[in-house]
């Protein structure tokens, strides 16, 4: 899908265990993205990382955590965006959500 305007890129930043009325979070908001027909959505799960606590979680072998840091990105047009801003300040508690 090519957009005809400018995008606007949100980035949200949470823990991959953080869960939303029994389903982990980044799959509930993946899923209200594509409920609002937002363009798309790419989860990414991060390898090592720390957020507002300071504890540093790692996916090296001996280590094996699933407080893992998840990015989820969607990119589509300003307006769009906006239709989710609701639904994020609800459910995303312990996390960062940018533009």
């Amino acid at each position: 899908m090519k957009l005809q305007e400018k995008g606007r890129q949100l980035r949200i930043f949470i823990d991959e265990d953080n869960t939303y009325k029994g389903k982990l979070l980044y799959e509930a908001i993946v899923l209200k993205a594509r409920e609002l027909h937002l363009a798309g959505a790419t989860v990414s799960r991060g390898i090592m990382g720390y957020g507002a606590d300071s504890r540093i979680s790692t996916a090296k072998i001996l280590r094996l955590s699933s407080h893992l840091p998840v990015v989820i990105d969607i990119v589509d047009s300003e307006e769009n965006i906006e239709k989710i801003m609701p639904f994020l300040d609800e459910v995303v508690d312990k996390g960062l959500v940018t533009l």
